[in-house]
């Protein structure tokens, strides 16, 4: 079975650039023989995140099962104040339980190379227990597109965070569930039904 990366956008602009190389990377991934979907939360809106609320919606449905569907996934935000997007705050809130054992990649847009929004999203997947790549890519509109056209030095990094998501997030994602059916004393162990 193809490895399959999920990428998440957060941006709820037209046309935003970190959708942009989002689905940029995950064409990447598809050369890497990796199975992609993408979400994307302008399209897919998720209500304000409550715990006691227990109506699902259709895009609620949608979102939960792409991220179950998910090996990996990449999160894009642009960034807001030093921080990620609150729809992005959002979708980590509903599906933390769900992230447990799959790699994370990042992507942030942003005039300040987003180092803060993609720490911010770093952090919560670990809370969540999920694997992270150890960098992110950060997109500036400015530096990085040109009428139209991506900077080549983009599309190398977006290029090798497809490459190594799909590689180690490969290794990572099968020594997990391998570790679910095993008896010892294991990360996984505590998922285990």
């Amino acid at each position: 079975m193809a490895f399959r990366v999920l990428g998440v956008g957060s941006s709820l602009r037209d046309s935003a650039s970190s959708t942009t190389a989002l689905s940029i990377t995950l064409d990447f991934a598809k050369k890497y023989g990796a199975e992609v979907r993408l979400l994307d939360l302008r399209q897919t809106k998720l209500p304000l995140y409550d715990p006691v609320e227990n109506k699902t919606t259709p895009d609620m449905q949608k979102a939960q099962d792409d991220v179950l569907w998910a090996d990996a996934l990449i999160l894009s935000t642009p960034d807001y104040h030093g921080s990620m997007s609150g729809a992005m705050k959002n979708f980590l809130d509903y599906f933390w339980a769900e992230f447990a054992g799959k790699t994370f990649g990042y992507l942030c847009a942003s005039h300040e190379k987003g180092l803060t929004a993609m720490d911010q999203m770093r952090t919560a997947i670990r809370q969540c227990y999920g694997w992270s790549m150890p960098y992110g890519v950060s997109v500036n509109d400015k530096d990085d597109f040109t009428d139209g056209k991506m900077n080549p030095k983009l599309e190398s990094r977006l290029d090798m965070l497809a490459r190594d998501l799909v590689v180690y997030g490969n290794v990572l994602r099968q020594q997990f569930v391998k570790d679910l059916d095993d008896s010892s004393n294991t990360f996984a162990s505590r998922y285990r039904k």
